[in-house]
This record gives C-alpha cells, structure tokens and sequence, in this order.
C-alpha cells in the first residue's frame, strides 16, 4: 500500500542542489509511471497539493518547507525505436530519467540531438515543463509528444504544438498541480558516434572551465533578448557580493552558490538586490529562471 511508503517531515535540502529547503508535510519515493500515477492520486484524493521532485535543480524550497506532497520521482524506464533504415530514433523516457545520463547514452550510440543536455542535471519531466536548454539548443527542438496525467487522473499524450513551448517555459507551468508528465518521447537523428561524444566533450569542458562546482541552483535568471543575465550582472558589480553564506558566484554571475548553511531567505533578499543593481544601471528587469517552491508558507 501507498500509505506504508508516506513520510512525514522529511528535509528537502538533501534532495536539492542548492542544498536548501525546509521539510514535506508528506513524501514518497516512486520508481516507475504506474508508482507515480498512483502517488498522485494519492493525493489528489486527499486534496493535497504535489509537488513532482526530481534532480532537485532549478527550484529554490522554501525554509519553511512545503505542504501537501512531495514525489521524488526516480520513474526512468527508457525504450527506443529506430526508423526501417535506421536513420531516425524515437526514444521514449518517463519523465523521472535523468537528462545527463540519456543524452551519454545516445550519443555513444550514435545518435545527435540530445549532447547538450550532458550537463544539465534535471530529469525529463522537468526539462518537458520548462522547455530545458543548453549551447543554443532545446528540449522542444527534439521533443515530439508528452504523455500528461490531468487534474481528473486521465493521460492522453500532448502533442508538441500543445505544450506551447517558448524560452525556458511551456503551458505546463501554468497548471503545476493539474497536469503531471508521465513520460515523453523525442526524435533523434544518426550521427557516427565519435562526432556526438566530441560534442558532449566540448560542452563538458565548456561546462568545467565557465560554471562554479560549489552547490547551485542552475542559472538563477532567464536570459534578457538579445544580452546574458551573467553578463549584466557582472558589469552591475554584482559578481562575488553575498548575503549571509550565498553568493553570487565569482566564476559565473548568473549562478549563485551555497557557501554552506545558506537558507532560502538569503537568496531571494540577495535576488532582489541584484535585481535591482542591474534594473538601476541597464533598466533591464531580470526574471528569474528557477522555480520557488512552498513559498506560500511565508518561508
């Protein structure tokens, strides 16, 4: 039963890469779809707000923590199925597998259009829900359908024009609680295999040399048209300033780092000040790119 797998109070720093979050009122682990579906109705039965966790990144918990319940989602069963001559790939993930990982496996395999996502720690369901990007490439550049569970537990697959993607978004923000990805299936394209790890070599080391190692959140701000969040940043005099023990990192600006015991409240009041620094010299409001989560708490 469900109910035997329920924790109560559990921390959710340790589930995050920022390394910062109060605890669940309630939380369960799931490893596979027919596990997730059933969680979520769980809760839905319940009228408990959900909340899917999977890397843990790109989202800031609230100090407070979060209520209803939280499904870490470890769903990663992968299938693939190549074209009749073996040109086209179509690969379908549930949505707890983890970006890196696939994107290492298919391009050994030889197959192009996922190498950028090698060092992006996140899981498909997310990168399906907030069209996940790296070097000039998107999730939407390769996805071909979503599978969604709804607010009335039915799943029906989404096709691509209907999960309106745009710049780090899609309509599935909109409905965190009413629409769940299930899993998803991408279109892949056949390359030589030494050509697709030569790619992930590049952006690994691209990675290596321009992001910081201490814990982070991801990129903190979307980037504004036609400029770069880090970039404005920076020139704000923003780079290396911090508020209690985060910073802004001293090795990128747009990614701020947990020093150690850092909590949630200095983030957003070192957010706002940075927003602010780089609104008063540019006139360029920052958005932020992460999602906050269980702030309705006042954490």
């Amino acid at each position: 039963m469900l109910e035997t797998n329920i924790a109560r109070g559990e921390t959710l720093a340790r589930h995050t890469t920022f390394r910062i979050g109060g605890p669940a009122e309630y939380f369960t682990r799931v490893n596979s779809r027919a596990e997730l579906t059933q969680a979520v109705r769980w809760g839905r039965a319940r009228e408990l707000e959900i909340f899917i966790l999977g890397n843990g990144s790109n989202i800031l918990v609230s100090d407070a923590g979060v209520r209803g319940l939280v499904i870490k989602n470890h769903a990663d069963a992968v299938q693939e199925n190549s074209s009749a001559r073996g040109e086209i790939l179509r690969v379908t993930a549930d949505s707890g597998a983890p970006l890196p990982g696939l994107a290492n496996r298919l391009a050994r395999q030889g197959w192009r259009g996922l190498e950028w996502a090698i060092g992006v720690p996140g899981t498909v369901g997310a990168a399906v829900v907030t069209n996940a990007g790296a070097h000039g490439s998107a999730l939407s550049d390769i996805l071909t359908r979503a599978e969604i569970l709804d607010s009335q537990n039915n799943s029906r697959w989404w096709r691509r024009d209907e999960l309106q993607y745009a710049y780090r978004a899609s309509v599935l923000k909109q409905y965190p609680n009413d629409a769940v990805v299930l899993r998803a299936e991408f279109e892949l394209r056949r390359d030589e295999p030494a050509n697709c790890i030569a790619r992930m070599s590049q952006y690994t080391e691209q990675r290596r040399r321009t992001q910081p190692t201490d814990p982070s959140v991801g990129s903190m701000f979307k980037n504004p048209p036609g400029d770069y969040a880090g970039r404005l940043i920076d020139a704000a005099g923003m780079k290396g300033q911090r508020v209690g023990n985060v910073q802004v990192s001293n090795v990128h600006a747009n990614f701020f780092v947990n020093l150690g015991g850092a909590t949630a409240r200095e983030v957003l009041r070192l957010v706002e000040w940075t927003q602010a620094a780089v609104r008063e010299k540019f006139k360029v409001e920052l958005e932020l790119e992460i999602q906050l989560v269980g702030f309705s708490r006042n954490g």
